[in-house]
């Protein structure tokens, strides 16, 4: 048979940078049965396929199934992408199938930023979560369980290995599995944030003397945890003084007000007060993305682009980042005030109280 597998977040999202587990299995399924496999980029004609299978991880990703030739060929769509909380599994002998870490070689060749595509063996050794946290994607679960045994995805030729874990540390088996990922002598990583609530020491000192690659993320979704985390931000610093401590900071999701704005520069203030680095995570809905068209949509960008570009959060205050992004743009031949610099502006303005407290506030590195 002839397969075409069409990862849509790479078609849809110009700086889409990570392989789709689900169409890399599919594809080393297929191949393990004499099928021949192909990565589709261009679904303008689809028909030369028996089947083509479509994976989409981000429900705002453009669908590129649609107006095209697909006389006679069976498309099957899945993901969160298309069904969120309601994505249908995969079929056993697909979800326990060794990845074709080889399905996305030609694309990625010569490309730069395509690590995960060379390097990584990625996969689940636990899936689920018991928080059910009314913004998250993982609502189908009540608990965290084990889901694939390391050796199911572990090329022993790749360098490194990327867990994509629901709340890997919340199994009651975290530990045993822990010491399977360190005993691989390779470097690992948590793509997703971990649950820096249920940090307890002897979580700390197991994972803070792992071989770990990059930042260890964590997540700070809500400003009424704040008095837990700062507990736990005190509990990491017991056992590390890295500075690649990195929380994701959602926003935008209660609220698109005065009021969420100084909720998020509160916990940044808090992380930087600890030399952790925060990550802004603008709430994206099913449907829309609640912050966009809102009064201040501009300072959701600027936060943005200031905490998740680590040169700038390293080193300049929120309004110093303004000003110098409003001194790019006059160099780059722009009129007037940038939108950074005129949206800071505009708030400062209007809430001097919370601007004159946030807007100067920096990170220093842990000591």
């Amino acid at each position: 048979m002839r397969i075409g597998v069409v990862d849509a977040d790479l078609i849809g999202r110009k700086r889409h940078r990570f392989p789709n587990l689900c169409c890399m299995k599919i594809s080393g399924y297929h191949k393990s049965l004499g099928d021949e496999v192909q990565l589709v980029l261009d679904c303008t004609d689809l028909s030369r396929f028996d089947e083509v299978y479509v994976a989409k991880v981000f429900t705002d990703t453009p669908d590129p199934i649609g107006g095209g030739l697909f006389t006679d060929t069976k498309i099957v769509k899945g993901g969160t992408g298309y069904f969120f909380d309601k994505a249908p599994a995969l079929p056993d002998e697909i979800e326990h199938h060794m990845p074709d870490y080889h399905l996305y070689d030609e694309w990625a060749n010569g490309k730069s930023g395509t690590a995960f595509y060379h390097d990584y063996s990625i996969g689940y050794m636990t899936r689920g979560c018991f928080r059910k946290c009314p913004f998250c994607v993982n609502q189908k679960y009540s608990r965290a369980f084990l889901a694939s045994p390391l050796d199911e995805f572990l090329d022993t030729d790749r360098k490194k290995i990327c867990l994509l874990d629901d709340n890997f540390l919340s199994h009651p088996d975290w530990k045993r599995l822990l010491h399977l990922l360190k005993a691989t002598k390779k470097p690992f990583r948590f793509k997703q944030g971990m649950d820096e609530r249920i940090l307890d020491e002897e979580r700390c000192e197991e994972l803070f003397s792992c071989k770990y690659d990059g930042d260890y993320t964590f997540a700070f979704d809500d400003v009424r945890d704040y008095p837990l985390i700062e507990r736990k931000l005190k509990l990491i610093r017991r056992f590390t003084g890295s500075n690649h401590i990195r929380f994701y900071v959602l926003c935008g999701f209660k609220g698109t007000d005065v009021q969420d704005i100084h909720d998020t520069f509160k916990r940044i203030a808090l992380l930087f007060q600890y030399g952790a680095i925060p990550y802004i995570m603008r709430y994206q809905s099913p449907v829309c993305a609640p912050y966009r068209g809102s009064q201040w949509e501009g300072m959701y960008n600027a936060l943005a682009r200031w905490c998740n570009q680590v040169s700038f959060v390293k080193k300049k205050s929120f309004y110093e980042f303004c000003c110098f992004d409003n001194e790019v743009a006059h160099k780059n031949g722009a009129a007037g005030e940038c939108k950074s610099l005129r949206t800071a502006k505009e708030f400062l303005n209007e809430y001097p109280e919370i601007a004159n407290y946030y807007f100067n506030i920096k990170w220093k590195a842990w000591e």
